[in-house]
């Protein structure tokens, strides 16, 4: 007792109790035996009743040599030996961060959570404290901000700084104090206390007084405000891996789950082979043969390169088909018909290969494989090709050809057979240029698997970014250089990723990014909305004879404000149905017959045709229509030039694929007046786009760059690589393989580059 070592003493022996201490800590000996065979019932029976009356706890102490006990701490729950903390028995929800048991209780299991980032809290660096560098500061009740502007101004004279220089020009450690504070360092600051005009305190920070000013307001406006210069942040208790402490603590081979998740497959497939190769995991045969197959069959389409935690919503329709094509693989199904649609996007071409091979074992297992695709190795590989045309839209729907690769190459009908052949190909209509002096650098970009590379984009040039798939070619483009040039040139509120400076944005008016994201999720947007041309096709409408006479205005003739539109379907068009369970329904509008409007609005008239009758138009029959209005017409030029023409005006964009839907965001632009300092930025642009179409992209892309501006494209496909002016080639590999700059160059000098895939694949491409 209190002396640090067990001891074994009577209740009746008298110095017991001579210890002066107020509380003595007592265990009761349940039984005193011999450990034999013969004694297994009596164990038991003693720990039984051990357990009950010390509440799951019970000590066993063994008689040593030296007279002393060494003691043995028994539970039956899952607890720790050394704090005696009890823990739940583990259970597959642990390591869930979908489930309450699993997830992390900050963040909800979300591993991301907002934060107030210093990037938007001061989004104009040359600007001073005085006049607004931390903008945030000045988001409230005018006495809030009264008061923020004193504690500002009292710093400065305690720090001491001047709050006239620019904020970019302040030493770091100003800065630093303005934005996080100093616990260690008091300032006299005013408390707006009667009682206490000033107290000694230390300056919690910018950042600090903005979370708890966010968290405490009951303003739904200001939250909104505030909100604004909020970002998506890694959990702070979790470190972004999503799980509590007790899941997180759980480790197999030294690596707990979150970390295994994070993990590219191709690494964690060889991490599940040593499992399945090591003896103490032979109980858990199933399951680790399971995880195994089943990461051997997301290497083998060719997403090693991915990692586990990956998001699914992130995932280009191309992997999203080739995770679901994995699932398939496992189960060895026979007589089943797959049916893929584009499976190569987001793929390099020296990874087609294994995905050709995917599909030919469904094939040979006794299946039907039907692909809709582009991609030229995939034509060559398939047993029987199908291709519709001529055209597109209303131009299209006829059977133009069917038979083997081999028929397509000799075939009059065929427009992919010639491109097969090689007697066709995407031309560069439009000479290469050299790089001038001004560049755009990036520097020290570390974000994701980036090692720490320089890169350097000529201005005025088309520039082509390639890479396999996941060797850092949007890392570098999209999370570090588009996100720093939308912060910087479109005051976007876009965080960049990890990297150490960019130069030469200075040279840029703004940065368009044009992606395949559809131009509007809702069927009013549409073609003629997105380009504006709506606009000047209402106000024609209410200069008609009859409109004047009416009094109609432009918004007469709009469907998305009452007057107009028909009531009864509010402008749609059509009534959804809901049923319960099941998809809604969509029928055509009783009243208006799918038309948008009233009676009254259909009776105003251009030569002879109303509004609804306009909007149904495709975009060559407009351009005929109104060739004699000069705004219009120049409108309906670009989505002609952009080969939009068969679209009708009034399509609903979400009927729309997503090639067209970055063509009519190029003809927008073209439609601009070009002023030659955009730099525009494109993601794998020929998603599902014919060689023809290709032709025509690049025809509008090069058409950008003789304006004066800058392109910069990610692509895999060689038709748009063999016509860029310059080119980035990332790699060598995917995922922790990749990250290096391997070549920067002319496009000659790619080819000769041995560490380089896509130079490799590109000479074979071209035959050289």
């Amino acid at each position: 007792v209190n002396s640090g070592v067990s001891q074994i003493r009577e209740l009746t022996e008298p110095d017991l109790w001579s210890s002066k201490a107020k509380e003595v800590a007592l265990d009761v000996v349940v039984d005193r035996l011999v450990i034999s065979a013969d004694q297994k019932s009596r164990i038991a029976d003693s720990l039984e009743i051990a357990f009950k009356e010390g509440h799951d706890k019970a000590l066993a102490l063994i008689p040593q040599d030296s007279g002393q006990f060494k003691e043995i701490a028994l539970r039956q729950s899952f607890s720790c030996v050394v704090c005696g903390t009890v823990y739940p028995p583990l259970t597959p929800r642990h390591f869930s961060f979908n489930h309450p048991e699993g997830a992390c209780s900050d963040c909800s299991g979300l591993g991301k959570t907002l934060l107030f980032a210093p990037e938007l809290v001061v989004p104009d660096a040359t600007k001073s404290v005085r006049n607004g560098a931390l903008k945030a500061w000045r988001v409230g009740p005018k006495r809030i901000i009264i008061r923020q502007n004193s504690i500002l101004k009292q710093l400065s004279e305690q720090v001491p700084f001047d709050p006239e220089t620019p904020w970019n020009e302040l030493p770091e450690s100003v800065r630093d104090l303005l934005l996080y504070g100093d616990a260690k360092r008091t300032f006299e600051l005013r408390t707006w206390s009667r009682k206490k005009p000033t107290e000694e305190r230390p300056f919690e920070g910018v950042l600090a007084a903005l979370d708890n000013s966010f968290r405490n307001t009951s303003s739904e406006w200001m939250k909104i405000r505030l909100m604004s210069y909020q970002t998506s942040m890694p959990c702070k208790t979790c470190g972004g891996k999503r799980l509590n402490p007790y899941s997180l603590g759980v480790k197999l081979e030294g690596t707990d789950f979150a970390s295994f998740l994070q993990m590219p497959v191709g690494v964690a497939v060889k991490f599940a082979e040593k499992l399945l190769n090591g003896k103490k995991y032979e109980k858990l045969g199933d399951a680790v043969v399971g995880l195994e197959r089943r990461l051997h069959f997301l290497n083998e389409v060719g997403l090693g390169y991915l990692t586990l935690e990956r998001e699914y919503v992130t995932l280009s329709g191309g992997e999203a088909q080739r995770v679901r094509l994995a699932s398939q693989l496992g189960m060895g199904l026979v007589g089943v018909t797959y049916i893929l649609d584009e499976p190569s996007i987001g793929l390099h071409p020296h990874d087609n290969g294994k995905l050709l091979q995917v599909l030919r074992t469904l094939r040979d297992r006794g299946n039907t494989v039907v692909v809709v695709e582009h991609d030229e190795s995939t034509l060559r590989a398939a047993d029987y090709l199908i291709e519709l045309g001529p055209g597109a839209g209303h131009q299209g729907g006829n059977l133009i050809f069917a038979g083997s690769a081999a028929e397509a190459l000799k075939s009059k009908t065929s427009l992919s057979g010639p491109f097969l052949s090689g007697a066709q190909r995407v031309e560069k209509n439009s000479k290469t240029l050299e790089p001038g002096k001004n560049w755009i650098t990036v520097k020290g970009a570390t974000h994701n698997n980036l090692r720490n590379i320089d890169a350097a984009f000529p201005l005025g040039l088309l520039t082509c970014v390639t890479g396999v798939s996941g060797s850092g070619k949007s890392s570098l483009v999209n999370d570090i250089l588009a996100n720093a040039a939308a912060l910087k040139l479109n005051g976007a509120k876009s965080i960049p990723g990890a990297h150490k400076s960019i130069n030469g944005l200075q040279h840029f008016r703004t940065v368009v990014r044009v992606d395949q994201e559809p131009i509007g999720k809702s069927p009013r947007s549409n073609p003629a909305t997105y380009i504006k041309l709506f606009d000047l096709l209402r106000t024609l409408f209410s200069q008609t004879s009859l409109a004047r006479v009416r009094g109609y205005t432009p918004s007469r003739f709009s469907f998305n404000v009452r007057g107009g539109r028909c009531e009864r379907c509010s402008g749609d068009g059509v009534i959804r149905l809901e049923m319960q369970f099941l998809s809604d329904v969509y029928t055509p509008c009783p009243s208006c017959h799918g038309q948008r409007y009233n009676r009254e609005t259909l009776e105003a008239r251009f030569k002879g045709v109303n509004i609804a009758e306009v909007l149904a138009m495709t975009v060559d029959d407009a351009a005929e229509l109104f060739k004699q209005q000069p705004n219009i017409t120049q409108k309906l030029s670009t989505l002609q030039a952009v080969g939009l023409g068969y679209l009708k005006l009034g399509q609903p964009a979400n009927t729309l694929s997503g090639g067209e839907a970055q063509r009519i965001k190029l003809s927008l632009e073209l439609s601009r007046k070009q002023t030659g300092d955009s730099l525009y930025i494109l993601d794998e642009p020929t998603t599902g786009l014919h060689w023809l179409d290709i032709q025509k992209l690049m025809d509008l892309l090069l058409r950008l760059r003789d304006a004066g501006n800058t392109i910069i494209v990610i692509e895999h496909d060689l038709n748009v690589v063999q016509l860029s002016d310059w080119v980035l080639d990332l790699g060598p590999g995917g995922g922790e393989a990749g990250g290096e700059l391997i070549y920067a160059g002319a496009l000659k000098g790619l080819m000769e580059e041995k560490r380089s895939l896509t130079g490799i694949e590109l000479g074979k491409f071209l035959n050289i």
